[in-house]
């Protein structure tokens, strides 16, 4: 029988193992320890009734302590436990160029349907580059998205969105993304301001940027990878399909929301492969 259970996840809610839970009683006396499993999962022996404190560490992260209730039984649950990073836990990219591997990268966007679901469309053909500054925060990007490729799985909503009526990928081929720099947010997180050029319109952006860290490949390069979000209107880009379904929901809704995978490899091409 447990005891304490807790699911132990970073900020963006992958497992953590290894991570420990310590649970003292008010006085400060240690009544367990324990470490997390490969889900993230951890969980204690049977703990004495009665109100306690469990402490979550984790190397590089922020540690988080809560108050918890130990039933008669000697169980608990803490549920999910989000650890944030701490700054400077992960070490920056090296200073020079870096090339976007658009075999291991994905463009996601997705907007709600008839006010009730939501409508996601990946672009297939991604390109660009991320230019790392001695200093971190000087660094600046390029990205370029082919419009055309851009798939939801339905070929007819497909042609639909490449139409005039949406992208209108005769007229603007490219969609386009350029960034000046990186202001930190958090330990791991940081925005990225630039220019998105899309449907024939430039606009002030930010970007939501998660770094995940960089190390060696199994072709002897090196990568870093990035997540980045973003929330659009697509009334800022003249794009103004209106179809109503109903008072006040559209067909298909204004604010898109962007996602962007990003593996980059280390220097201005890409290796043979």
């Amino acid at each position: 029988m447990n005891g304490l259970t807790a699911d132990i996840r970073s900020a963006e809610g992958w497992p953590i193992p290894g991570a420990v839970l310590t649970v003292t009683d008010l006085r400060g006396q240690q009544l367990a320890h324990t470490t997390s499993d490969q889900t993230g999962a951890a969980a204690t022996a049977p703990l004495p009734a009665g109100t306690h404190t469990a402490v979550v560490t984790a190397p590089g992260h922020h540690p988080v302590a809560r108050v918890v209730r130990v039933s008669a039984a000697g169980a608990g649950a803490l549920g999910e436990i989000r650890l944030e990073r701490e700054a400077g836990a992960v070490p920056a990219p090296p200073p020079g160029p870096w090339t976007i591997d658009p075999m291991h990268s994905t463009v996601q966007a997705t907007a709600r349907h008839l006010g009730i679901a939501s409508i996601k469309a990946r672009f297939a053909e991604v390109g660009g580059r991320l230019d790392v500054g001695e200093i971190f925060e000087q660094s600046t990007g390029f990205a370029e998205i082919k419009a055309a490729t851009v798939d939801t799985g339905i070929g007819m909503r497909d042609d639909h969105l490449r139409s005039a009526d949406f992208l209108d990928v005769d007229r603007y081929p490219l969609i386009t993304f350029t960034g000046s720099g990186f202001r930190r947010t958090g330990g791991d997180t940081w925005l990225m301001p630039g220019d998105l050029t899309l449907h024939g319109q430039t606009r002030r952006i930010d970007l939501t940027v998660t770094y995940g860290g960089y190390g060696p490949d199994p072709w002897g390069g090196v990568r870093a990878a990035f997540h980045a979000e973003t929330l659009l209107h697509r009334d800022d880009f003249a794009i103004d399909y209106n179809a109503v379904v109903r008072a006040g929901i559209a067909a298909v809704g204004t604010t898109v929301k962007i996602e962007l995978d990003m593996e980059l490899v280390q220097g201005d091409r890409l290796p043979a492969m």
